[in-house]
């Protein structure tokens, strides 16, 4: 996890080099970005006839590729975008390119969600995928599975956006001007606001697949100017790479206390694919736009492969920044912990890119930053907001609604919208007055222990016949991450020196399942949802 206040060294560089481009140049690059983002949010939504549809399900006419390609951004962050490529080269065990083995389970993941969660959310016609609890299990199950969503992506969200403003802040300062932090935030927000009010999934359909783009440029080009910048063609830079014990892949010796561990890596990848994808309201309505099942897991699919290789792209840069710095005698960027200066890999990308590369090059790198951070964080205001209205406010989604209840609930959404925005502003402020990195990591981490209870809710409906208790659930799904933070703490002594890593939100979702049968009381019908749909 990178650390929250990593950001602000953007502009604080290392040693004696400035910048290699000025602070106003890049501030009115992104005048420029934005502006083409609210001009594509008037295009996507002139002519809608119904603005409730095209907000929350794109009148289910997104076509697939575009939503494949753009979920990709969606799919990183501006935390990926900084934190990756600087994790290949750190000191310590089994970094280099270990990452890869969890891509090669979000396959796996992507493959389950394609093949079992889609048929069952288009078959049942779902707007909000928690309707399915509500279905199988009962209303309390409903409620509680929804209440998580709006919970991790709201922490989710606000600290993504928190880290767009941190860089439009030191953007500011390096310009002299001398905006409060609070203004900027609320700037950040009214953004995404401004381009999404409307529109919502239909517009961000659009956006992302700009946004996407934005950061493979960045990235591509950024190879490119290294690679030109040591005289090395890619062969020579890959067999550089594995000289310097940069460019492993898989890794077996050091068996499971190993938190890189091929096995570790790859169950953890499949089943944080199947949540923080096939569970997660934002990333599946884009899915859910698409105009047919079948159009909805070629997306699946396709985004699935190219994934794959936008990571590997990623990992390569990386490895590539740390040749960079042996080769001319640069030091790793440090940063102060607890009086100690310590490597900062999340600091390799921006100080190659701001300091040692062109002004160009620099102005990619924050323009490829900012999308992709825009990408995961725009799209988390509309889910929230499509949740919001659908899981508890029960808005009719039938297109066939009269106008009067059509207005109607389009007042009442755009309100929730604005409410919305105004809870992650605050959140931000929240977190800009904690101002100690590691208690917002912390918050965060937090944030992740709400996705093991939906996994187990939507393991016992899929998997089992039997209902529950259904005024017990939310206990139970309440029970379950205390019982994993409690497990996790006490790891190392309780189980002989191993410590958890991504399969901690297995244990979470497996304590829910087995709280759901201790609480089940019947056996459903042959009916069963599972069933019909196999």
């Amino acid at each position: 996890m990178v650390y929250a206040d990593s950001l602000f060294f953007l502009f604080s560089p290392s040693g004696n080099k400035s910048l290699n481009i000025s602070a106003t140049a890049i501030l009115a690059v992104i005048a420029v970005y934005f502006l083409v983002l609210v001009l594509m949010s008037w295009w996507t939504s002139r002519g809608t006839k119904n603005e409730n549809q095209a907000f929350f399900n794109a009148n289910k006419e997104a076509p697939w590729y575009l939503v494949a390609f753009g979920m990709i951004g969606a799919s990183l962050s501006g935390v990926t975008f900084i934190s990756l490529p600087g994790a290949v080269g750190l000191e310590g065990a089994n970094q280099q390119f270990s990452y890869m083995q969890m891509v090669f389970g979000y396959l796996v993941g992507y493959a389950f969600i394609a093949g079992v969660l889609l048929p069952i959310y288009y078959r049942l016609k779902l707007v909000s995928i928690y309707s399915y609890l509500e279905q199988r299990l009962g209303r309390s199950s409903y409620k509680t599975g929804a209440a998580f969503f709006l919970l991790s992506r709201t922490i989710g969200a606000s600290f993504r956006l928190y880290l767009v403003a941190v860089v439009m802040d030191g953007i500011f300062r390096a310009s002299g001007w001398d905006v409060p932090f609070p203004v900027t935030v609320a700037g950040t927000i009214l953004l995404i606001w401004i381009y999404t009010f409307r529109g919502g999934i239909k517009t961000i359909v659009w956006t992302d697949t700009l946004q996407t783009a934005c950061m493979l440029i960045a990235v591509v080009l950024s190879i490119f100017a290294i690679l030109n910048n040591l005289d090395m063609s890619f062969g020579e830079a890959w067999e550089s790479m594995k000289q310097a014990d940069l460019g492993q892949w898989f890794f077996f010796e050091e068996g499971w206390n190993d938190k890189n561990n091929f096995f570790k890596q790859f169950l953890g990848g499949a089943f944080i694919a199947i949540v923080m994808t096939g569970l997660d309201q934002d990333m599946m309505q884009k899915n859910l736009t698409c105009r047919s099942l079948g159009d909805a897991q070629k997306n699946m699919f396709s985004f699935s492969l190219v994934l794959v290789v936008v990571n590997f792209i990623f990992l390569f840069l990386g490895a590539l920044l740390y040749i960079y710095l042996a080769k001319n005698g640069l030091d790793v960027p440090t940063r102060i912990v607890n009086g100690e200066a310590k490597a900062a890999g999340d600091l390799v990308y921006s100080t190659v890119a701001l300091q040692e590369l062109s002004p160009a090059i620099g102005l990619l790198f924050i323009i490829g930053l900012v999308a992709a951070a825009y990408s995961s964080a725009d799209s988390a205001l509309t889910s929230l907001t499509t949740s919001f209205c659908v899981d508890f406010l029960e808005f009719d989604t039938n297109d066939q609604q009269d106008k009067d209840q059509e207005q109607k609930q389009k007042q009442t959404r755009k309100l929730v919208h604005i409410g919305f925005s105004i809870l992650l502003f605050l959140v931000i402020l929240a977190f800009w007055l904690i101002n100690d990195s590691s208690v917002i990591n912390q918050i965060f981490k937090f944030a992740g222990y709400t996705y093991g209870p939906l996994l187990g809710l939507y393991a016992f409906g899929l998997f089992t016949y039997r209902k529950v208790r259904d005024n017990y659930v939310p206990l139970v799904c309440l029970l379950a991450p205390v019982l994993t933070f409690v497990l996790d703490y006490f790891s190392a002594t309780l189980l002989f020196g191993y410590k958890f890593g991504f399969e901690l939100l297995l244990v979470n979702g497996l304590l829910t399942f087995l709280g759901l049968l201790i609480i089940n009381r019947t056996k459903t019908s042959s009916t069963d949802i599972l069933d019909e749909t196999t």
